[in-house]
């Protein structure tokens, strides 16, 4: 009798998939350089087309892919797609060259145009970092070749007319409106889309300075993928030497870590009850102090009006009286310069005057029994293990160990959620990380009822710490959503955090045993739900409400300790 053979599940091809990219990641790490026309780089995009990522949208079909690319651009430096050297570096002085740092809008890394060829990209939170840029790179590339593949004819030895007229668009000096919105009808037979389309994407592109930037970007793509083709300039990616060497070393944690323990030695800070905040550089000092900086401007209203207000840039002002009276009142603000592009916060409750806070301390509590709240700005990926690793250590000052008196940790984040909305929130009770079988239950001093009765969905239960973000498919989410393992969101620190918060309070034992853990995320996308991924914009105010409840009950849990 036969044996009969089980076809493997979309969720089992993924899975391998994401194992296969990663593989192939980190073997180009150590190689040191690969060709994405070559073989590995081939590897890359075969495994990604094989994925099809929800926030990649259409990456897989003939059509181009626009949110994606916007997603993608947002996140690499200007000015990439007109590069055929891409070299990601560690930390090397360019800073100190006469080079000026060009920084992604949504992602603070630091990168350096060296001329009209390269793009170097300096990575300073580790691996994390290089998966994120080489699966953005990946879906660039796949995307340049769709343009070279429907653009190219007689054998490559000519381009369609539509190419012609872009081109000859893009290379005139001077542009008037009604040859734009040609270049736009040529624009959208190249790319498979409808003029309408391509409107919309190059209206969310341009800039004062680059009108034409969603059109420079195509022209660009095509432009190197067609040249790749036809006369053999092929694109190089490759890691310097000194990066090679320094992943996985701390570096860039250890000098944060070691700036932030001095500061706290220097104000006297280091025996004081500590608590650790993982959250943005403005939720915490907004409900410390905002209501009462901004009486006047705002008698009558709630504190989710104050705080909406402070999240619009134009209201420079009004962030400026919080910050002012945070520092009268014992915050100090640690600016970052340690490469690893986390700043961060001090707030000594002992220097709040009076009626400066908006929370009430219990009743008789000492002064050396007050608070100091230390916050940092998001880490990213592998990074949050660095960053805490090092920070739980003690601090050497003259062969003498100095230990933190850290009382609480809490993480608060933002998070795919599987079952509800932007904004909605999910309370962990555990991290597995994705692709292992590692998992790290904890018990969490959040719970749903303490949310409950703000109009916002609330869930409890596992949450799955993903390799990236934008390699996730909704057929992995699905099984993990379905499955025993009652999984309620993704993100990307939570594992990271809780190994390095376990191995300081359970086996290096430089924290205290029964140290307080919290985590709360918000979310910001559903990829379950087409037309609900990252790629389709940010939260905007919906993501006020969340933030500043999540704070406030940390705030409150940490005060009433």
């Amino acid at each position: 009798m036969a044996t009969r053979v089980k076809q493997t599940t979309r969720a089992q091809e993924s899975t391998n998939a994401i194992e296969r990219l990663y593989i192939t990641m980190r073997h180009l790490l150590n190689r040191g350089f690969y060709k994405p026309s070559g073989v590995s780089g081939n590897a890359l995009r075969n495994a990604l087309l094989v994925l099809r990522p929800e926030i990649y949208g259409s990456v897989a079909e003939e059509k181009a892919e626009l949110n994606g690319l916007i997603y993608v651009l947002e996140r690499l430096p200007n000015g990439i797609e007109e590069c055929r050297f891409i070299n990601l570096t560690s930390d090397e002085g360019f800073s100190k060259s006469h080079l000026k740092a060009i920084i992604p809008p949504k992602r603070r890394r630091n990168c350096y145009r060296i001329d009209e060829e390269q793009m170097n990209i300096e990575i300073t939170r580790g691996r994390s970092d290089i998966y994120d840029i080489l699966t953005h790179l990946t879906f660039l590339f796949v995307e340049s070749n769709k343009i070279s593949e429907r653009v190219l004819v007689d054998d490559g030895k000519a381009t369609i007319r539509d190419w012609e007229k872009l081109v000859e668009f893009v290379e005139r000096e001077e542009k008037e409106e009604s040859e734009r919105e040609v270049a736009f009808i040529h624009t959208a037979n190249i790319l498979g889309r409808t003029y309408e389309e391509v409107v919309e994407i190059h209206q969310k592109l341009e800039t004062k300075d680059k009108k034409d930037r969603f059109l420079n970007v195509v022209y660009w793509l095509g432009k190197l993928a067609i040249e790749e083709e036809t006369t053999g300039d092929k694109r190089t990616i490759t890691f310097s030497p000194l990066l090679r060497e320094r992943l996985g070393h701390h570096i860039h944690g250890e000098r944060w870590a070691e700036t932030i323990k001095n500061a706290l030695n220097n104000e006297g800070l280091l025996n004081r009850p500590i608590h650790i905040i993982s959250a943005n550089m403005h939720s915490v000092m907004n409900s410390l102090f905002a209501r009462n900086a901004l009486s006047k401007e705002f008698p009558n209203s709630k504190s989710l009006d104050i705080y909406e207000a402070l999240s619009s840039s134009e209201n420079r002002e009004f962030q400026k009286k919080v910050k002012d009276l945070a520092e009268k009142n014992g915050m100090l603000f640690l600016d970052d310069d340690s490469g690893a592009n986390i700043d961060t916060q001090i707030f000594d409750s002992a220097k709040f005057g009076k009626g400066a806070c908006c929370y009430d301390f219990p009743e008789g509590i000492q002064e050396d029994e007050k608070p100091v709240i230390f916050v940092m700005d998001y880490a990213f990926g592998e990074q949050a293990y660095e960053t805490i690793d090092e920070l739980l250590k003690p601090l050497e000052i003259n062969g003498d160990k100095k230990f933190l008196n850290v009382e609480s940790i809490s993480v608060m984040g933002k998070a795919g959620i599987l079952e509800g909305g932007k904004g909605d929130l999910m309370i962990p009770s555990a991290h597995i990380f994705e692709g292992t079988a590692d998992n790290y239950p904890f018990k969490n001093e959040l719970c749903s009822a303490d949310f409950e009765g703000h109009g916002l969905k609330v869930l409890e239960g596992t949450m799955v710490t993903v390799l990236g973000t934008s390699l996730q498919n909704k057929d992995i989410l699905k099984f993990f959503h379905e499955s025993t393992w009652n999984v309620i969101g993704l993100e990307m620190e939570g594992v990271h955090y809780q190994k390095a918060v376990q191995s300081a309070s359970k086996i290096r034992k430089s924290i205290k045993k029964d140290v307080k853990i919290r985590y709360a995320y918000y979310a910001s996308d559903n990829p379950l739900e087409t037309g609900s991924t990252l790629a389709s914009g940010g939260l905007g105010t919906t993501g006020v409400k969340p933030t500043y409840l999540i704070t406030d009950r940390i705030i409150k849990q940490i005060f009433a300790s």
